[in-house]
C-alpha cells in the first residue's frame, strides 16, 4: 500500500514539476532543490521518471539511493546500473547524463555534504540495513 501511495505522489510531483518548469514542487521543504531523473526501465525498456534531491558538484550531480531507508535499492538505481545513460530535468533545463556509482572515496566526501542538505539520510542509513549507494551523474 505504501508503495502505491509513494508512486502516486511521485507521479504527481513529476506532473506538477514539468507543468510549472520546476517552480512548483521543484524544492523540498527547507528549500532543497529537486531534479527529475528519467531512466530506461531495465525490464520494460520504458522511460521511468522520479524526483530526487541532489548535491551539485561542479558539473556533476550526486543522487542518493536511499529509497527512504528500505532494505532494497530503488528501481532507478538498478536501472542506471543496467543502462547508465539517462536524462535529468533541472527546472526548465533538460540534458543527458551518464551515471556511475560513487567510489568509496567519493562517498566518504559526499555523504557529510548530503547529510547537511537532508539530515534524515542518516536515519535512512540506519534503517536500511545495507550501504546506501550514491550515483554520480555527469552531463554526456
Amino acid at each position: 500500500m505504501l508503495t502505491i501511495l509513494f508512486r502516486a505522489l511521485s507521479a504527481f510531483n513529476v506532473l506538477v514539476y514539468r507543468a510549472s518548469g520546476g517552480r512548483l514542487m521543484g524544492h523540498f521543504p527547507g528549500g532543497v532543490e529537486i531534479l527529475l531523473l528519467t531512466t530506461k526501465g531495465r525490464k520494460t525498456g520504458k522511460p521511468r521518471t522520479v524526483p530526487l534531491l541532489f548535491l551539485e558538484d561542479g558539473d556533476r550531480f550526486v543522487v542518493v539511493g536511499s529509497k527512504g531507508g528500505a532494505p532494497k535499492d530503488p528501481a532507478w538505481f538498478n536501472n542506471l546500473k543496467a543502462e547508465p545513460r539517462a536524462d535529468i530535468e533541472l527546472g526548465q533545463r533538460r540534458f543527458s547524463v551518464t551515471a556511475r556509482e560513487a567510489s568509496p572515496e567519493e562517498k566518504a566526501r559526499y555523504w557529510p555534504l548530503l547529510l547537511a542538505i537532508y539530515p534524515p539520510y542518516e536515519a535512512y542509513q540506519t534503517r536500511a540495513g545495507r550501504p546506501i549507494p550514491l550515483m554520480v551523474l555527469t552531463p554526456a
